[in-house]
């Protein structure tokens, strides 16, 4: 990935996650904008966020970012300049949920005898 690329995701997640705070102050407490990744071209983006929350949150996050993405958008174009304003679209970053249930199963394992000895170095 391109430095410029790198630096077009942090600059669109920075400004997502300020127009949240600033616009939306009351709705969007329980989102956080975890990461972005903005394709090549700079034409589409996708955000992905996570939610604090139990399964009704989440459900109310989807809810909240298919009716407020347009405004995120027009309001992304007035802060940053840059070639083309991305398509945003938003999902839900699943990562924690999956490192947690690695975590787990890593932790249920019965291991009794360690998976090496001295004698095999």
């Amino acid at each position: 990935m391109s430095q410029r690329i790198v630096r077009v995701n942090e600059l669109v997640k920075r400004e997502i996650s300020m127009i949240l705070r600033s616009r939306f102050r009351g709705e969007a407490i329980y989102y956080t904008i975890v990461d972005v990744d903005v394709s090549r071209d700079l034409r589409h983006a996708s955000v992905y966020y996570s939610v604090l929350g139990d399964e009704a949150q989440k459900k109310e996050g989807v809810q909240f970012f298919a009716k407020n993405a347009s405004l995120i958008r027009r309001d992304l174009g007035r802060n940053i300049v840059i070639k083309y304003l991305p398509f945003l679209k938003f999902k839900e970053d699943t990562s924690l949920k999956r490192g947690d249930k690695i975590n787990r199963l890593i932790d249920d394992l019965d291991c009794e005898t360690p998976p090496f000895s001295k004698k095999d170095i």
